[in-house]
């Protein structure tokens, strides 16, 4: 079969669709209401070209270039105000930008780092709708059912290309007059001090002057809560501040009032607001973005997504998430020497991952001393032949202990019963999956030592790792460029190794999961020998140890 070409879309209309999270933002781009149809213009390949390069001596070298692509081909458009704003020459202009040259709007940044020839390669279980046309040949012109890890995976179709972040050397704010505000939302995560210094320290570059630039404080109610007073930021503030745990502005977790937001970034004479918050934080953003507009208020709205359970769309890894997964090891390591130091010992340890595994997974890979790992993706029984009991029976049995990690949301369907009560943020409030579990295993290996860790608080109140805090400050800066460079209603993050620039409704639509059927959960199942708890509907006899292609 024949590799499959870039997906085609057509556009349908954004009214007949329910908006995410119930927000309205200004601007939805077409691609989040997409449906395939035949491509109205033959997709050009991209061209390679080859160059010679001769040298004022007379010599010659070679080299080859990639076409850049066009101003019609599909983007990823991000909103912006540049129609009501100045342009201006970077500061930066006179030294190239530090020698490093400027990004452009019309750079792009491939978001599909790979074609998959069927929907059975493995990793294609989230092949975009215009993939799965082409591949499954849908010839009755009904919309193709999009391949699916779970019942509630997320497959977002996309356009082939995302715009890049970084400086520009057109800008449309004057630094000399800009007034920038900076917010922490949502739960702690290691590196949100980091990020604060990366934007008051890549602002005052720019030239903001001191004394313009405000924290608020703890959320988004510092905005109009009268007890607590914004502050001012600037280098003096954050000197240091990366080497601490936490945010030095505060936060917390939902309950804003947008209208009052609006109203107080118009009475200060905000220019720029930065967001740094998860899902709910983002969300926030888009809908003070949606609200500026909606009055008429001229500021720029730019997030940085922020996750420690890594479950942001599209991006590849949220700050923070390096650093719980290195931490989180601590905790494992200990319970391999509580577990191996007994006889019958299980070591059980719990891990943060509301509604994604990606910390349990990785910490367990990464460790290599976990035998069973226990995420909200993946369904599991706990009886039976092919159940959870029966396996750590057999671990016991075979290596005399046995390590077990667990994610906070997994086993819920099994916990909850009735109405589920939901946070500040809208999450549900989840039952305690830890104690639960060490209840369940000691009802049924009376003699067995059980040894149970949550390390949660710990892992998220630390200071980052060297590679986090690269990471967060990269993030930081191209906050502030993409704020310059007249965006707003975006987010900036890490997508195939490079950084965009995203609309914000785009990431905030559901939380990334890690795909059951994916090479991640492929690979740690493959390493630990970790099986399936639960018999296939549709199999007979023993479910497999191990997948294929790690």
């Amino acid at each position: 079969m024949a590799a499959m070409p870039r997906q085609g879309h057509a556009v349908v209309s954004p009214s007949a669709h329910a908006q995410p999270l119930g927000l309205q933002p200004s601007r939805i781009h077409r691609w989040l209401f997409a449906l395939p149809v035949d491509r109205q213009r033959k997709e050009q390949p991209l061209k390679r070209q080859r160059i010679i390069r001769v040298a004022a001596d007379g010599s010659s070298n070679t080299a080859f270039a990639i076409e850049a692509p066009g101003s019609n081909d599909d983007v990823l458009e991000c909103p912006d105000l540049k129609d009501k704003l100045k342009s201006r020459d970077s500061p930066f202009k006179p030294h190239d930008n530090f020698g490093g040259g400027f990004a452009s709007d019309g750079d792009r940044v491939a978001l599909q780092s790979m074609r998959f020839a069927t929907p059975h390669s493995a990793g294609a279980t989230c092949m975009t709708v215009g993939q799965l046309s082409t591949v499954q040949g849908n010839g009755n012109g009904a919309l193709p059912k999009l391949a699916d890890a779970a019942d509630d995976q997320v497959c977002v179709p996309l356009p082939p290309w995302a715009v890049r972040a970084g400086a520009r050397e057109t800008i449309y704010h004057d630094p000399s007059t800009v007034n920038a505000a900076i917010v922490t939302c949502g739960g702690l995560c290691p590196g949100l001090n980091d990020v604060v210094q990366g934007l008051v320290r890549k602002l005052e570059d720019y030239g903001v002057p001191d004394g313009n630039i405000l924290g608020i404080r703890y959320g988004y109610k510092g905005f109009y809560n009268r007890k607590q007073k914004p502050v001012v930021l600037n280098s003096k503030a954050v000197e240091g501040i990366q080497l601490q745990g936490g945010t030095i502005l505060g936060t917390s977790r939902g309950g804003a009032d947008i209208k009052e937001i609006v109203k107080r970034i118009d009475m200060w004479g905000i220019d720029m607001v930065f967001v740094v918050g998860g899902n709910g934080g983002n969300a926030g953003g888009a809908a003070i973005q949606a609200q500026c507009e909606k009055d008429g208020v001229i500021c720029n709205i730019v997030g940085v997504p922020k996750s420690i359970d890594n479950d942001i769309l599209v991006i590849d890894k949220c700050f923070g998430f390096d650093t719980a997964v290195e931490e989180a090891q601590t905790a494992l390591l200990a319970a391999k020497v509580e577990a191996s130091s007994a006889d019958q010992g299980i070591g059980l340890v719990k891990l943060m991952g509301r509604s994604s595994g990606f910390i349990a997974m990785q910490a367990s890979m990464a460790s290599g001393v976990v035998d069973i790992c226990l995420i909200p993706e993946v369904n599991f029984n706990l009886d039976g032949r092919h159940g959870l009991m029966a396996y750590i029976e057999t671990l016991l049995a075979n290596k005399g202990h046995c390590v077990i990690c667990v994610a906070e949301g997994a086993a819920q369907e099994m916990l909850m019963s009735g109405d589920v009560q939901t946070d500040l943020s809208g999450n549900p409030i989840l039952k305690d999956v830890g104690p639960w579990l060490k209840s369940e295993i000691k009802k049924r290996f009376k003699e067995a030592d059980v040894k149970y860790i949550d390390p949660s608080y710990l892992i998220r109140s630390i200071p980052t790792t060297s590679n986090d805090r690269i990471y967060c400050k990269i993030l930081a800066h191209n906050a502030v460029h993409a704020a310059f460079a007249g965006f707003t209603g975006v987010t900036v993050g890490l997508v195939n190794t490079h950084y965009v620039i995203l609309p914000i409704p785009v990431v905030i639509q559901a939380p990334r999961r890690v795909d059951p059927q994916g090479k991640q959960w492929n690979r740690l199942r493959s390493s630990i020998g970790q099986p399936q708890f639960y018999k296939d509907p549709g199999t007979s006899g023993a479910t497999s140890t191990t997948g294929a292609g790690v």
